[in-house]
């Protein structure tokens, strides 16, 4: 099967066996097939950002490191399944996470049997004002001492005990009807801005899967669209496949707006944006309209507590937004109007008072 993917080629060995390539001006990239599926895809999205399909992440640790120290540590635990079974992005962040961690006071250089609870509360203490960055290198740790108990012999995990830091209760600000309509009044239909928008609040869906969505997730069923994809988190070790049907709204606004095929929402250069790219494209857009509360995740909580407002149930919210538990649905929700909840509660206790 050929490709009609822009900048795709295809030969056959003497073998007979099919190579696929991606070359836009440039070196010729090596795909992986067959046509279409996951990993052709996600190779194909990765070259068109630039990006090696798959080329192995290098170690940026010191090649010096001491045995038995923490990076040394780290730099055997980069190599291992356990770290590359996450995703690349998550490999980036976590890899960041790490690499940080060692070069604070020189800790990298430090025997890592020598690193206690009450070391990792200091350094979580001193994050105090980040509490989320706090969290994230308490769990990084977890993830590398888990490594060590199951490769190294080493028998305890000194981060498994400590406590994280209380977030934010209620999370990422959940936008308002009125700061919805706000947004749309900055940014009218045919804009890439009113496009990410009403994928967001359309789909529910994180910024990591709102920038991979693109014209090869779209199916008709029951003579209706709707978009079939694998969620971004945890894809390679507990996939989420969903399947939502294409809201009215959201189908107004994509037939009046200019679109890329691989990806709906394309930057000024006709490319894909990446995560961290949308999500700073998002928050300029955001602040544009006098929003500098809002961003791209908050969406994806109103999409959430709209579902609850309409009489949703938890499991249909969860069918939607792809959570796997009701306490994440919970978080989600919260900000549900309660005005809305108590309108209808005083209605079904008005009309059995008066036996309708």
């Amino acid at each position: 099967m050929k490709s009609n993917l822009k900048y795709v080629s295809q030969d056959t060995d003497r073998h007979g066996n099919v190579r696929l390539y991606f070359r836009k001006g440039g070196k010729k990239v090596r795909l992986r097939g067959p046509v279409n599926s996951p990993d052709f895809l996600e190779d194909y999205r990765q070259a068109l950002l630039g990006n090696s399909p798959t080329g192995k992440a290098k170690s940026n640790a010191s090649p010096k490191a001491t045995k038995g120290s923490v990076r040394q540590l780290c730099i055997d635990y980069f190599q291992s399944s356990d770290f590359r079974k996450l995703q690349l992005r998550g490999q980036g962040v976590r890899r960041g996470i790490l690499e940080r961690f060692c070069q604070n006071n020189n800790d990298g250089d430090k025997p890592y049997d020598r690193l206690e609870p009450s070391h990792l509360r200091k350094r979580r203490d001193a994050m105090m004002d980040r509490p989320e960055a706090a969290n994230n290198m308490l769990k990084a740790v977890r993830q590398l001492f888990k490594y060590a108990m199951k490769y190294e012999d080493y028998d305890k995990n000194p981060a498994a005990v400590v406590e994280y830091l209380a977030g934010n209760p209620d999370g990422f600000h959940a936008w308002t009807l009125e700061e919805i309509a706000q947004f749309e009044d900055t940014h009218p239909i045919g804009t890439t801005a009113r496009l990410a928008l009403a994928l967001a609040l359309y789909t529910g869906q994180r910024r990591s899967d709102l920038v991979l969505l693109g014209r090869q997730h779209m199916t008709v069923h029951n003579g209706s669209d709707w978009l079939r994809f694998t969620q971004q988190k945890n894809k390679r070790n507990k996939p989420v496949h969903m399947e939502i049907p294409i809201a009215p709204e959201l189908r107004v606004v994509m037939d009046a707006t200019p679109m890329g095929d691989m990806a709906f929402l394309v930057n000024g250069y006709g490319r894909p944006f990446t995560s961290n790219g949308f999500g700073n494209k998002f928050r300029d857009w955001c602040d544009a309209a006098g929003l500098p509360q809002c961003s791209a995740h908050g969406l994806r909580k109103a999409a959430a507590a709209r579902l609850a407002e309409l009489g949703c149930t938890e499991q249909e919210i969860m069918s939607i937004t792809g959570h796997k538990t009701s306490k994440e649905i919970a978080r989600y929700t919260k900000s549900a109007n309660q005005k809305v909840r108590a309108e209808r509660a005083i209605d079904k206790m008005s009309a059995k008072k008066v036996g309708v």
